[in-house]
């Protein structure tokens, strides 16, 4: 080692991660982990309570011990992706000092929950349509169930093994790996081609997503370096931290700011895939209360049926076969056949028939609900098919009224209650405060050969969070994980500070093994939860 750099690692003092957590945060913490216990029992016992004294449903008590035990693992998947991604936004404030790690902590845990509460829901939904759609369809059923156990199940292992070696592996990709995993078991226990059980137009969308962003933040921090190195000066701003005293007050509020935001976007697009999928678990377990929107205002249903009229006239004909084997077979092939836009005519015609029986969601009748969402939900996946197709040469007038229509069926089904956003955002941030050391000493100290500068950790994060930012806007699951990772990676080698090569290649096979490990646990766990835990269950 050069005399120059054995003294600079003399005086540079890495922090200390060992502090102790005092009685009072131990306290706060079980008591917000006991009060949202309470909180999710009260807001489904009284939502449930309501639709059910409406529809005259006698309570059995199997639903609600399946439903427990699938929130756990929900809610668990959340708080296993709060501490395994808090390295992403605190890392960086840690060891540049500019916040101690209890506070930085405390800090990324709030805005994650805020990040979440504001989300949007694109990101939630846009996971699902991943799903087979029978499965989708039938989410109360045998397959339903081990569906969304076996998904979320494989997930926290995958994230716990990874956690458990320090490796910032991607909470988003492993969830994306255990859906194909499901879909493609699906396909294969059917009888069909296991490639059939995926759409891989979707898949497809997600996974540039989430290749792309990793490279992104490497490209993108590393240009920003340079550009900072260009127009602002200031020396302090590109040396390492050379004791434990906080970075000067500017740069300490640019990195804290930065935190922030990469916090608030991580919480508003991760928080989302456990809103989608405890929705899932809610519409299998409960569906007088949560198949539908009961909130839609019975004016907006007046609406509904004047747009699905207008839609009617437009598509002509009966199919010959079934509609919904019709329609789950386009959405799974992307066939276009003749029968698909008849097919699509028949369920208009059933949901419009439906609705006009009582003008609204709210009163219809306990045994029509299930349907009723079930038409909705594959009329709205067939639009959203068919206008995506580029061969499909629709009418302009056609596409306008297809476009209106899905904006009214997914108001009426792709919604997420409030209290649902606000137990996810409780799990994901409580998450965020344990367990996070692992990761932040691999992000803040194994990456690059040398300690990480205001400047670095400044471009990283913000690259960071305006990635996620702009992915929640547009409805994509990008891995705050990558994009972190790989933007520190991407101000080491623009600064010629040197990798850590032996870290980064066990980054780089913890992302390749993700996606595979993840496919194959979720497979297997369905299979066996298919023909072995859930055999009792109808369907």
């Amino acid at each position: 080692m050069p005399e120059n750099a054995a003294v600079i690692s003399a005086v540079v003092e890495h922090p200390n991660l060992d502090t102790k957590r005092a009685p009072i945060q131990r306290f706060l913490f079980f008591a917000c982990l006991a009060a949202t216990v309470w909180y999710v029992f009260h807001s489904i016992m009284s939502e449930v309570t309501v639709s059910d004294a409406y529809a005259g449903v006698s309570v059995t008590w199997l639903p609600y011990i399946l439903l427990g035990a699938a929130l756990f693992i929900a809610l668990g998947f959340e708080f296993v992706n709060g501490f395994h991604d808090t390295a992403n936004a605190v890392a960086t404030v840690i060891y540049t000092h500019s916040l101690p790690p209890s506070v930085a902590v405390l800090w990324s845990g709030i805005f994650n929950f805020l990040g979440v509460l504001v989300s949007s829901g694109a990101v939630a939904f846009g996971i699902l349509t991943l799903l087979p759609v029978e499965l989708i369809l039938q989410v109360g059923s045998t397959a339903g169930f081990a569906m969304v156990f076996s998904l979320l199940i494989a997930a926290i292992i995958w994230n716990l093994g990874t956690w458990w070696l320090g490796l910032p592996a991607s909470s988003s990709h492993t969830l994306v790996g255990s859906i194909i995993g499901v879909g493609v078991a699906n396909a294969l226990m059917k009888g069909r081609d296991g490639t059939s059980g995926v759409d891989w137009g979707q898949a497809a969308k997600v996974g540039y997503s989430l290749l792309l962003s990793p490279m992104a933040g490497f490209v993108c921090a590393a240009l920003l370096l340079f550009a900072l190195r260009i127009f602002i000066k200031n020396r302090a701003l590109y040396e390492e931290p050379k004791s434990n005293a906080a970075p000067p007050w500017w740069i300490r509020c640019l990195l804290i700011l930065t935190c922030t935001g990469v916090s608030f976007a991580h919480g508003s697009n991760d928080g989302q895939k456990g809103m989608g999928l405890i929705m899932l678990i809610l519409i299998g377990t409960v569906p007088t209360a949560y198949a539908l929107n009961r909130a839609v205002p019975d004016y907006q249903m007046d609406a509904f049926i004047i747009a699905a009229q207008a839609t009617r006239q437009l598509v002509h004909g009966t199919p010959e076969r079934d509609a919904h084997a019709v329609l789950t077979e386009y959405i799974r092939t992307k066939e276009v056949t003749p029968q698909v836009l008849p097919a699509l005519g028949v369920l208009i015609d059933r949901i419009t028939a439906n609705i006009k029986e009582t003008g609204s969601l709210s009163r219809l009748a306990r045994e029509k609900v299930s349907n009723v969402r079930n038409d909705m939900y594959l009329a709205d996946e067939t639009i959203r098919s068919i206008l995506a197709d580029s061969g499909l040469k629709l009418s302009e007038e056609m596409g306008a009224h297809f476009r209106v229509l899905k904006t009214y069926l997914d108001s009426s089904t792709k919604f997420i209650p409030l209290w649902v956003k606000i137990a996810v955002a409780i799990a994901l941030g409580l998450g965020t405060m344990v367990g996070w050391k692992r990761i932040v000493v691999t992000v803040g100290e194994k990456i690059g050969k040398t300690h990480l500068t205001y400047a670095q950790g400044a471009s990283a994060e913000l690259v960071a969070m305006t990635t996620i930012g702009a992915a929640d806007i547009f409805g994509l699951p990008v891995s705050t994980t990558h994009v972190l990772s790989s933007g520190i990676a991407g101000t080491m080698a623009a600064n010629r500070s040197g990798l850590q090569w032996s870290t980064v290649r066990n980054i780089a096979m913890g992302w390749v093994l993700t996606l595979p490990a993840a496919i194959c646990l979720s497979g297997t766990l369905f299979w066996l939860l298919s023909k072995i835990v859930f055999v009792a269950l109808p369907g």
